[in-house]
């Protein structure tokens, strides 16, 4: 399913989408590393043209108000190209359809770029098809460690894993799972906060830092 529901007539409305819009920055790899936050959907559609997105998870949630019962849907997306970006979230909405679109606009404000490498010493460099380093994430009572795994190995993972670490473009891995691995929400965000714990250790130190400067001006 392709996720880029978005025309040619997006109009920019922060700095970084001025920046794409007017051709100064034409990759992903360098808005995420221009500092500046990340906040239209578009903008991602119009660097990562046809994202796949996954639906994880749908969950009905009950909530007591003043006038009564109400019943929203809560839905966990994750969205990637498969070839080295990822980005998750959840959403939540009266209706099924606009729970899933909420999240996937969202996974893509998420987006991160997955460090990948070759998975084992053994292979020659410039390899991605597992990870550079172990990676461990954690999300409620959850923890998720992914391990490099050289060429050939393939995805040793439960489905919920897999599904995330195939849209991130890993396609060798071993892993482990503790905590309430049933629960697929934290298994889900689990699994992306090991990624993305891969990703920021390696984020220029200055690029976090005009990162943080920037969210505060703004």
């Amino acid at each position: 399913m392709s996720s880029n529901d978005y025309g040619d007539g997006w109009e920019p409305r922060t700095r970084l989408g001025r920046k794409v819009q007017d051709g100064d920055i034409t990759s992903m790899k360098a808005a995420l590393e221009s500092g500046l936050p990340l906040k239209e959907a578009e903008l991602v559609d119009q660097l990562l043209p046809g994202l796949d997105d996954e639906v994880l998870d749908i969950n009905m949630v009950q909530r007591m108000t003043d006038s009564g019962r109400r019943v929203k849907f809560r839905c966990v997306v994750a969205v990637g190209n498969r070839d080295g970006y990822l980005g998750y979230a959840e959403g939540r909405d009266d209706q099924v359809g606009s729970a899933i679109q909420k999240a996937i606009d969202v996974a893509k404000l998420n987006i991160i770029e997955v460090d990948r490498g070759s998975g084992s010493w053994e292979d020659r460099a410039g390899g991605v098809n597992s990870l550079t380093r172990k990676a461990t994430g954690k999300a409620g009572s959850v923890t998720v460690e992914v391990i490099p795994a050289p060429q050939g190995l393939g995805l040793a993972a439960a489905p919920t894993v897999r599904n995330i670490l195939e849209l991130a473009g890993v396609q060798d891995a071993w892993t482990k799972s503790t905590g309430n691995t049933r629960t697929t929400v934290n298994l889900a965000k689990a699994t992306y906060n090991a990624l993305q714990n891969a990703s920021q250790s390696r984020t220029p130190r200055r690029a976090r830092r005009k990162q943080r400067e920037t969210e505060v001006n703004e």
